[in-house]
């Protein structure tokens, strides 16, 4: 026999799998998330083709990026983050890179040119330079979010991926991606 404080919470437990069943067949909303967590994401993915600009040999040396940048909005506040993937070249060399970085940005939509109100950089060099056992270059990253007070205004996330070529080309070249729909 079951002691009463057993039998209570077993009749508790078995209420709320009750009413969670009847409201995911009627549709309704118990289930209730955060209002940042609510909001979805507002994301656009877009794609290029990077020359590995100190490379001139024989073989394949095209880095084919794809990014995915994603904003959504909670109350005042927009947020943004990236997503990069990249299937790089087969080739030994792991020194590709001086230096690497994904600049993610959040910008307030305006007519005209949108005005960058936040920015961050993430390093990216080693992810780069990382090659599986056969040579080959291909990974992902996604960035931490970035938050900024829009208040009213309209924001969206922007970004780029800046890539200083080891011994080559003067220091950074930056390499834009669509931006996001505006939240």
């Amino acid at each position: 026999m079951r002691s009463p404080s057993r039998l209570t919470s077993t009749v508790m437990r078995r209420s709320t799998a009750a009413a969670l069943a009847v409201a995911a067949v009627a549709g309704t909303g118990i289930l209730t998330a955060s209002p940042a967590a609510a909001a979805s994401y507002k994301c656009k993915t877009s794609k290029a083709s990077i020359d590995t600009a100190n490379y001139s040999g024989p073989w394949a040396d095209q880095w084919n990026v794809t990014t995915k940048l994603c904003a959504k909005r909670s109350g005042s506040t927009v947020y943004g983050y990236a997503k990069v993937s990249w299937d790089g070249p087969m080739l030994d060399n792991a020194d590709f890179f001086d230096g690497a970085r994904f600049r993610l940005q959040l910008k307030r939509s305006q007519s005209g040119t949108d005005p960058v109100k936040v920015q961050k950089d993430f390093g990216m060099e080693g992810r780069l330079e990382s090659a599986s056992s056969t040579g080959d270059h291909n990974g992902s990253y996604t960035t931490k979010t970035i938050a900024w007070k829009a208040g009213s205004s309209k924001g969206l996330a922007d970004g780029m991926l800046q890539l200083d070529w080891r011994r080559c080309c003067g220091g950074y070249k930056s390499h834009n991606f669509s931006a996001s729909p505006a939240v």
